[in-house]
């Protein structure tokens, strides 16, 4: 199993874990976590090499969501909207369940590497009803037009893998978070729909759409930002926190784990 290769990669899941569980959860308990969130990220790799959007039942094994009226009311009021998730679940499977809706997503990604493999990563996306914006000078002003023109963009926002984000509470410590959500809100108007994709026993999926997040401007860009951003953790929390497990964060997140 990956985590007993890896005991570098193990010991930093669990500090990630430890902060999210908190002092009271047992080493014993911890550990379980730990094994089943390396766990979780196999079946992540695996739902998502099945999942298939002209398939006449791409859930065969079912699919809850909660929140909808939400995705609804952004897109009736022409206003589109923000989809802020955490690195949980399998949120290719809430792509899909947006495409089958008629709410298409579009998404960024980093360009990868031979530019072979980048294409194939955006025509996997495209295939699963996933527009993808590659990461550059253009990407903020196609993302604004997106969501201008009534749109969905969706944007992993519990990690800085630029290093330019904003530092926040993050379940109790500092941690740097992308600037990205908050920025994209409030130059546009769009809500952010906090929103997260579980895995259920099964095969089955759970989605969870929270309530808009209204970005509302109050002084200079740079406070509103670091604003609308806390208030954005605060939900990422409570998402991650409904399934610690299936929280896809390997890497230092905080500030104090970060060297400079």
């Amino acid at each position: 199993m990956v985590a007993a290769r890896s005991p570098e990669r193990r010991a930093v899941v669990a500090r990630n874990l430890r902060r999210v569980v908190g002092a009271e959860t047992s080493e014993a308990e911890l550990d379980r976590l730990v094994r089943r969130a390396f766990s979780s990220y196999g079946r992540y790799w695996a739902d998502g090499a099945v999942l298939d959007l002209s398939a006449p039942e791409p859930f065969p094994r079912g699919l809850v969501v909660e929140g909808e009226r939400h995705v609804r009311k952004a897109v009736a009021d022409g206003r589109g909207a923000v989809v802020a998730l955490p690195h949980l679940g399998a949120w290719e499977a809430g792509a899909v369940w947006a495409a089958r809706e008629g709410f298409a997503l579009t998404a960024v990604a980093e360009p990868l590497e031979p530019r072979e493999l980048f294409d194939w990563m955006v025509e996997e996306r495209r295939a699963l009803g996933i527009r993808v914006v590659p990461l550059g000078p253009s990407a903020a002003r196609e993302l604004l037009a997106t969501v201008r023109h009534g749109g969905l963009v969706a944007l992993l926002a519990d990690r800085d893998l630029v290093g330019d984000g904003v530092v926040v509470d993050f379940f109790g410590e500092p941690a740097r978070l992308p600037a990205g959500p908050a920025v994209l809100a409030l130059r546009s108007g769009a809500p952010i729909l906090p929103a997260a994709i579980y895995m259920l026993p099964g095969g089955a999926h759970r989605i969870v759409v929270r309530p808009p997040l209204l970005a509302v401007r109050e002084g200079r860009l740079r406070a509103d930002v670091a604003r609308v951003t806390q208030q954005l953790a605060r939900e990422l929390e409570a998402l991650i926190r409904l399934a610690p497990e299936q929280w896809h964060v390997f890497q230092p997140n905080w500030l104090a784990d970060t060297p400079g």
